[in-house]
């Protein structure tokens, strides 16, 4: 059962919305204002965020951008607005879903899971590219760590690679962790 946020900036009622949320099985916290968002976010650590808004204002997709990169979530966008720019800076903000004219509470259910699949999905290929981003980062380290070895000890890039791994065995270490700590005595040594 996902406890779901709800935030408004209309003046529209939520009562029917807050229903439909429940009879969906949600366990729906106190609505909020959008000033509000990020701190309702860090104190009640909802899984899913709903807005429904007018407009996303740049402060709100700045605020969901933080979250994006702080605390990510899914989050989904009800909105009058259908401009191609912003719904482009709201999906760079991180929202799994932007829907136009459309808060109806029989899609809402429908609605939810294609956000919280979508946001799942978003996230395994986010987990994906840091990884490959640390392993390309362990790869350039180990070669500058190769280069030094070569450089400072006269060493083949063979016996480089070898003593590397040789210290990382004997120290239990994965062999970008002793490249970063030659790094980082090369550095402090000059």
């Amino acid at each position: 059962m996902p406890r779901v946020l709800l935030v408004n900036d209309t003046d529209k009622p939520i009562a029917e919305l807050r229903q439909a949320l429940a009879d969906a099985g949600c366990e729906v916290l106190e609505p909020v204002a959008t000033a509000g968002l990020l701190r309702a976010v860090q104190e009640q650590q909802p899984d899913v965020v709903i807005l429904d808004v007018e407009s996303p204002s740049r402060d709100t997709l700045e605020q969901l951008a933080m979250i994006d990169r702080h605390a990510p979530r899914p989050v989904v966008v009800f909105s009058a607005d259908d401009d191609e720019r912003l719904i482009r800076q709201a999906l760079g903000a991180g929202v799994a879903a932007y829907v136009v004219d459309g808060l109806a509470p029989g899609r809402l259910a429908s609605i939810l899971r294609v956000a919280m699949a979508r946001f799942e999905q978003q996230a395994h290929v986010r987990q994906r590219v840091d990884e490959l981003e640390q392993r390309l980062q362990d790869r350039k380290d180990i070669e500058r760590a190769k280069g030094l070895l070569i450089d400072r000890r006269g060493m083949s890039e063979a016996e480089a690679y070898a003593t590397l791994r040789q210290q990382a065995m004997k120290q239990g270490l994965k062999l970008a962790d002793v490249a970063r700590r030659i790094l980082a005595m090369a550095d402090l040594l000059g």
